[in-house]
């Protein structure tokens, strides 16, 4: 046998037993320390403290009931096992330990504010809003044609003192009690506040004080706007008794202005749909149908001749789809131009209060006194409702204003309508 083949056979066998004796010499050194994570580090998955509370292999049996899905007893055994090393910190992770208590009101630090971007022209620089030229109505005989008058006629009716915010408020508060089985469109009825609130209206207007078109005209409220000791649900069943401790931005500003508040109009729970805790709000030209949402409740009563006009709420067509479904006039305004605050926040960024009535014009007048940002509340961004609008008939079908005066003719419907008798004051007026 060759030198070099003796040497290379050596050689191996030692690096044989080498390998084979590593294992034991690293079992006998000693552990070694993992690095230590830097602050805010997750541990690895699985290896982290306990955390969340205890579960059962019950616990996931329940739980495949609200999933849909279907474990077998090993699965929950071993799920139940390691859940609070596995899964449950990394839903501490997510959420938290939330010790700072956030208030409602505070905006994210992801909201978009115009104001912030360099020389942006906040609001308006001149008010250009003209109101129509026409002649001034006589006051009708008949209640239900004083109920579908435009507020253009009404304010000019109570200035003259033609008639009485009393009376006004009383017709209102009629309607809403006869047709509320029929619309399903009240949370919440002012009543006691209405008449106080039309009685100081009187007065004031008898003592010389006219405060504009809105003093002493009854209109209804989203029922997401706050109002002081009134219930202000969402349209939600877990918030049906909550009562806020202040009024809304728009509240406070709607009653300097002399309006008077009638009630506190559905939505869809938190702001979804038509369909509240109380049931569903209904097209009152075709009560088969929901009147569309989230704002079902301002769409429905101003429709029906209930309100002289509502307050709404649009995230994503919560003010256009019941303007266009129960034929009314709907104004979205800018983002920010009139103030949020103490209105429920679905989307910062996206959410406007806006008006909701039966003619053009009168979007344009009830949204007035709201408007102009509050500190609390985003700026706006440059107006966008800067022509002279016109004043449709609801007969005519309706106009929907998104950012700006268009007019939009309602489609009509294939289904069949039904049509209560005149005598109920329940038919579309000119």
């Amino acid at each position: 046998m060759s030198k070099a083949r003796r040497v290379f056979l050596k050689q191996s066998a030692l690096g044989l037993a080498a390998t084979a004796i590593a294992p034991t010499a690293t079992a006998k050194a000693e552990p070694q320390t993992p690095p230590e994570l830097p602050p805010g580090a997750p541990p690895a998955f699985g290896t982290g403290p306990k955390t969340g509370p205890e579960v059962t292999p019950q616990t996931f049996a329940e739980a495949e009931k609200l999933m849909q899905v279907e474990m077998t007893q090993a699965e929950r055994e071993q799920a139940a096992k390691n859940w609070q090393v596995s899964m449950a910190p990394q839903y501490e992770r997510r959420t938290g330990p939330r010790k700072v208590t956030i208030d409602d009101q505070t905006a994210p630090a992801s909201r978009w504010d115009p104001a912030s971007i360099p020389g942006a022209q906040i609001g308006a620089t001149k008010d250009r809003f003209q109101t129509s030229n026409r002649p001034d109505r006589p006051l009708p005989h008949d209640d239900p044609d004083i109920a579908f008058a435009g507020i253009r006629d009404l304010a000019s009716w109570i200035k003259t003192k033609q008639l009485t915010s009393q009376r006004l408020t009383a017709i209102y508060l009629n309607r809403l009690e006869k047709f509320q089985p029929r619309i399903n469109a009240v949370i919440t009825l002012t009543k006691d506040l209405a008449m106080d609130q039309a009685r100081r209206a009187d007065q004031e207007i008898s003592g010389g004080q006219y405060k504009g078109p809105l003093h002493g005209i009854p209109w209804g409220a989203k029922d997401l706007l706050d109002t002081k000791g009134i219930p202000t649900t969402y349209g939600a069943e877990p918030y049906r008794d909550r009562r806020p401790t202040k009024n809304a931005a728009v509240i406070d500003r709607l009653e300097k202005a002399g309006a008077v508040l009638v009630a506190k109009l559905s939505l869809g729970a938190l702001a979804l749909n038509d369909i509240w805790f109380g049931g569903q709000t209904n097209n009152p030209w075709l009560p088969e149908e929901g009147s569309s949402g989230s704002s079902a409740g301002p769409g429905a009563a101003t429709a029906a001749g209930c309100v002289a006009f509502a307050m709404a709420s649009e995230t994503g067509g919560s003010i256009i789809g019941p303007a266009m479904r129960n034929g009314v006039t709907g104004l979205r305004p800018t983002y920010g131009r009139v103030p949020r605050t103490g209105a429920m926040t679905l989307c910062w960024t996206l959410d406007r209060l806006g008006p909701m009535a039966r003619y053009v014009e009168d979007t344009r007048s009830s949204s007035r006194p709201s408007q102009a940002p509050t500190k609390a509340t985003p700026p706006a961004s440059k107006a966008t409702s800067t022509s002279t609008p016109k004043h449709p008939s609801p007969a005519s079908g309706s106009a929907t204003s998104r950012g700006g005066w268009t007019s939009r003719p309602r489609p009509k419907s294939t289904a069949k309508r039904s049509t209560p008798s005149a005598s109920s004051g329940w038919k579309r007026r000119r």
